[in-house]
């Protein structure tokens, strides 16, 4: 049984998302999204076609948003330049800091946008194959948004970790356990 959303989407109803197996499945194919359903089954200890229409429904409801292959670019010697620019903004009645936000994210060059707190309301991570193309694209489009107050743009010099994935070869084998205050 389905229905749709306010947004024209598919909205299951026939899964709860709190399911513990659920959550496991969903673990498992972020972990891995190659997993064949066969082997999720045998991770999950769900029968293997209750996996497979559990995954079925979850792309259709868009809880499952896509797959992705995790590439080392530095291992392939191409050059690329990643940036994280926070970007004040002064919001807008009635839609905040969506509208500009929106207008931020359909640029080609834009990975990511997140309204975050702090000294500024949204960061966004930029990829060019350039530091003067990222440079562009802040004077160029983003500087001149409306709305848009101030930028503040930091490089990636290096990526230890990306996605949960140690991208680095020579990582301590430290076994012990973190400690946390």
């Amino acid at each position: 049984m389905s229905s749709i959303n306010p947004n024209g989407e598919e909205r299951d109803a026939g899964f709860d998302a709190r399911d513990p197996a659920v959550r496991r499945l969903l673990m498992a194919l972020a972990a891995d999204a190659r997993r064949n359903p066969a082997r999720l089954a045998a991770l999950t200890g769900l029968p293997e076609d209750q996996v497979a229409d559990i995954i079925g429904r979850l792309e259709r409801a868009r809880v499952i948003r896509g797959y992705k292959t995790v590439v080392d670019w530095e291992r392939l010697g191409g050059e690329r330049v990643v940036a994280f620019i926070d970007v004040s903004v002064s919001p807008q009645r009635d839609v905040g800091f969506d509208q500009v936000a929106a207008r931020i994210y359909r640029h080609p060059e834009v990975r990511s946008v997140h309204l975050v707190s702090g000294g500024h309301d949204l960061r966004i991570i930029v990829e060019a194959p350039s530091m003067r193309e990222i440079a562009q694209f802040v004077s160029e489009k983003l500087a001149p948004i409306d709305h848009v107050t101030a930028t503040n743009t930091h490089f990636l010099l290096k990526a230890y970790k990306e996605d949960g994935d140690i991208l680095v070869e020579d990582a301590p084998t430290d076994d012990r356990l973190p400690v946390t205050p």
